[in-house]
């Protein structure tokens, strides 16, 4: 539950980086390890557990953020479970979707950060700045809506 505090306080490009380089670095390791061993049933679901709770974690900790990084962080938080559900399943085309669900979700996450990044020179810090954004600067709006719906738990796209 660390992470919207290190989101918030952090630099943008390092922000962006942590949010990325980690998960990237996990799912190749587990990846490995689902390739040349195995593992039991009673792990797999345990695997699926967790999965379904970083999701439910996620989704709901985020609905009550009001500044524009920290649902990033509870979106981040979501999306290890949705990458890790591909993980859950024991077979090749499980880790396939792991790695798929991985390259989206870094191409995405950097562009979302691209728009936060952007957005710093007009001073927007919480989620209700984003609302009088929509009138000076249609275009960032409209892509930052579009990029923060893709993790379906960051309050930014009902806002817009």
């Amino acid at each position: 539950m660390w992470a919207p505090d290190i989101y918030e306080g952090s630099p943008t490009p390092v922000t962006a980086f942590l949010s990325i380089a980690p998960k990237i670095s996990i799912s190749a390791n587990i990846s490995r390890v689902s390739i040349y061993g195995s593992y039991g049933a009673t792990l797999q679901q345990i695997f699926f557990f967790c999965s379904i709770a970083s999701m439910i974690l996620g989704a709901l900790a985020a609905m009550a953020q009001t500044k524009v990084k920290r649902p990033q962080a509870h979106s981040s938080i979501g999306h290890v479970g949705y990458i890790r559900t591909g993980f859950s399943c024991g077979t090749i085309e499980g880790i396939q979707s792991l790695l798929i669900g991985i390259f989206i979700y870094a191409l995405m996450t950097i562009d979302a950060f691209a728009i936060v990044l952007a957005l710093r020179q007009t001073r927007v810090k919480y989620i209700a700045d984003l609302g009088a954004l929509a009138k000076t600067n249609p275009i960032s709006t409209i892509t930052f809506s579009l990029l923060c719906s893709h993790s379906r738990n960051t309050p930014v796209s009902r806002l817009l």
